[in-house]
């Protein structure tokens, strides 16, 4: 934690709000159709309902659940297309549960010139990963990011919502030591 102390970043002992299974992986709240009624009343009536609709959903159950598409689209008498095509479309919207941490990694110009590719790579190959997927433990999962605006500071990342700067192999092994 040394080393994340003196870059300003704390990895979260808690597991961010959700509970945790046994075995590590993070247990997501079930689909729960009068919760997502509630969520719904209060965006039904507002113009743009859709994507703050969607924000409260996925904090709600941890992502966008199956079933949520279709009640949703009735609800704001929408075509499912409509509403998939959203959540498909946003990256910060998914459709499968997250990792306990979220490492977003910055593909930006600005952090590629200083590297970030590589430092990237290192870290997936570490927990053998693909962008955008999630370890099979329900750890840790690693996603793209165009632009974090620390674009002086880069190579940049986010953790768990806070921003990492100046990145180097070092710093990247360490995070990876403590997400596990």
């Amino acid at each position: 934690m040394a080393l994340l102390q003196r870059s300003g970043v704390r990895i979260k002992s808690e597991d961010q709000g959700q509970r945790v299974q046994p075995d590590g992986v993070p247990e997501m709240a079930a689909w729960n159709e009068s919760q997502a009624r509630e969520i719904l009343r209060r965006h039904v009536r507002r113009e743009g309902a859709l994507l703050p609709l969607l924000h409260d959903v996925q904090a709600a159950f941890g992502h966008i659940p199956g079933p949520a598409v279709p009640f949703i689209a009735e609800a704001l008498n929408l075509t499912r297309a409509e509403v998939h095509g959203v959540v498909s479309f946003y990256h910060d919207f998914r459709d499968k549960p997250a990792g306990r941490h979220v490492l977003k990694l910055c593909r930006a110009e600005a952090c590629q010139s200083v590297n970030s590719e590589e430092l990237a790579r290192q870290i997936l190959d570490r927990f053998g990963l693909e962008w955008g997927a999630t370890t099979p433990d329900g750890r840790l999962t690693v996603e793209a990011t165009y632009c974090l605006g620390l674009c002086a500071s880069g190579p940049a990342a986010m953790l768990d919502g806070e921003p990492v700067a100046r990145l180097t192999p070092a710093s990247v092994d360490d995070i990876a030591r403590e997400i596990g």
